[in-house]
């Protein structure tokens, strides 16, 4: 997933993406050391989306509070 398409998902959207990504990474893990997975590449390149996921979704929710007036 490119960073403009992740930008252009909701609050929403990317909580439940940030939850398939870790669970899909944390099976990958498991099956990586039981046996070797043909790209352990693969690994690495979860572990950044998730990272990537998770700043856009702070970046939002900050966004969201700066936004929101104060009572």
């Amino acid at each position: 997933m490119k960073k403009e398409e992740i930008k252009e998902l909701s609050i929403k959207e990317l909580r439940e993406r940030i939850l398939v990504a870790e669970k899909a990474y944390r099976e990958l893990k498991v099956t990586h050391a039981i046996s070797p997975i043909d790209n352990p590449a693969k690994i690495t390149f979860d572990r950044r989306e998730i990272a990537r996921l998770k700043t856009v979704l702070r970046q939002k929710e900050l966004a969201e509070a700066a936004a929101a007036p104060e009572a």
